[in-house]
C-alpha cells in the first residue's frame, strides 16, 4: 500500500560552530531563524530551525552545532543525503553566483542544467554540500531579509540527493510504500516526486556501486524528513513498516510536529513528520526564533541548559 507523502518536510544536519552556522544561513542565504531550541536527545546542544516566515513544511533546514563535543568530521557516502538543494527564482541565479563569490563561499561549482534547471553548488562552513536551483515553477512566498530581496530569496527546499550503492531497492520502496512517483532518469540519477512535481516535492536517488560507506559527523546530513497530513496517516504508515519488518521508532513528540524514523533499503535515515502543530505553538509569528524555546519536560532544567549553551548573536 502506497501512503500519501505530501513532499519534503525538513532536512537536518550536524554542523560545527553555532555562530558560523547562524551567520551563514541568515546573513548569506537570507533564511529566517524560525526556532531556537535544543537537541531533544542532547539538551546541551542547540537545534536551529531555518525557513521562510512561519517555517512551512518543505522550507525547513535544521542544524545541530556540535563544536566542542568531540564529534568527528563525517564522511559523505552511500546511505546518506549528500546534497541539499534550495529553490530560487531562475532569473536570480546570476545574482546568487555573485553573492556567493563576494561572500567567499567555499568550493563554488557550476553544475549547469539538471532536468532543465540551472544549478550551482557550494559548501557551508562545516563542509555540507548545498545547491541553489533556479526554478520558474516555485510559487511559495519567500522570506526576504539580510540583503536578499523577495525577487531572489530562497523559496524553500528544492530537493535532496540520496547516494546509494543500488538505486532499485530504494526506488521500489519509495514508490510502493511512500507513494513517490518516478519522474525522470538521467544517467545514474533517478528523480522521484511526491505530492506534486514542483520544488519541495523532489528526491533524487543517485546510484554509485563504488561509493564508500557514509559516516555521520560534522558536515553531514543526519536525516531527511517527509511530510504527512495527519497523526492517523502517520500511525498507519508505521503499522505497515512494522508489518514489512522495517525497524521504525515509536512516534516521538518534537513539539512542533510528531515524528517516526526508519531507514530505507539503501541505508538513508528517513523521518516522516506531521504538518501540525507548527512553530507558532509556543511563539507568535513575529517573534519566531528570538527566544530559547524548550520542550515542557526540559523547562525545570532551563538554568543549567542555558549555562551550558554557547552564547550566540543574530539579527
Amino acid at each position: 500500500m502506497a501512503h500519501t507523502i505530501l513532499g519534503l518536510h525538513h532536512v537536518t544536519a550536524t554542523v560545527d560552530d553555532a555562530q558560523a552556522d547562524l551567520d551563514f544561513c541568515l546573513n548569506l542565504l537570507g533564511m529566517r531563524l524560525v526556532k531556537k531550541t535544543v537537541n531533544f536527545d542532547n539538551h546541551n546542544v542547540y537545534h536551529f530551525y531555518y525557513g521562510t516566515e512561519r517555517g512551512a513544511p518543505g522550507t525547513i533546514w535544521t542544524t545541530f552545532p556540535y563544536k566542542g563535543y568531540g564529534v568527528r568530521v563525517g564522511t559523505k557516502g552511500a546511505g546518506q543525503v549528500v546534497t541539499t538543494s534550495f529553490s530560487v527564482p531562475a532569473a536570480s541565479m546570476d545574482a546568487w553566483r555573485a553573492r556567493l563569490r563576494e561572500a567567499g563561499a567555499r568550493h563554488i561549482e557550476e553544475i549547469g542544467a539538471r532536468f532543465g534547471e540551472d544549478v550551482v553548488r557550494f559548501d557551508d562552513p562545516s563542509g555540507l554540500w548545498f545547491e541553489l536551483v533556479g526554478s520558474d515553477r516555485d510559487t511559495r512566498a519567500p522570506w526576504s531579509g539580510h540583503g536578499v530581496g523577495a525577487e531572489a530569496a530562497i523559496r524553500g527546499l528544492h530537493s535532496v540527493t540520496l547516494l546509494v550503492r543500488r538505486s532499485a531497492p530504494t526506488v521500489e520502496f519509495m514508490t510502493s510504500v511512500l507513494g513517490y512517483e518516478e519522474a525522470a532518469i538521467s544517467a545514474n540519477r533517478t528523480r522521484l516526486t511526491a505530492g506534486g512535481d514542483t520544488p519541495g516535492h523532489v528526491v533524487d536517488v543517485v546510484e554509485d556501486r563504488e561509493a564508500i560507506p557514509a559516516i555521520n559527523g560534522l558536515g553531514t546530513v543526519h536525516h531527511v524528513a517527509m511530510a504527512i497530513g495527519s497523526n492517523e496517516e502517520q500511525l498507519r504508515l508505521r503499522e505497515e513498516l512494522v508489518s514489512l519488518g522495517i525497524g521504525v521508532t515509536e512516534v516521538r513528540d518534537r513539539c512542533y510536529f510528531q515524528s517516526i524514523y526508519f531507514r530505507e533499503p539503501g541505508g538513508v535515515l528517513f523521518e516522516v513528520a506531521t504538518i501540525q502543530p507548527g512553530f507558532t505553538v509556543d511563539e507568535d509569528l513575529a517573534s519566531l526564533g528570538r527566544g530559547l524555546k524548550l520542550p515542557p519536560w526540559e523547562e525545570p532544567h532551563r538554568a543549567s541548559i542555558e549555562a551550558n549553551l554557547v552564547p550566540v548573536e543574530y539579527r
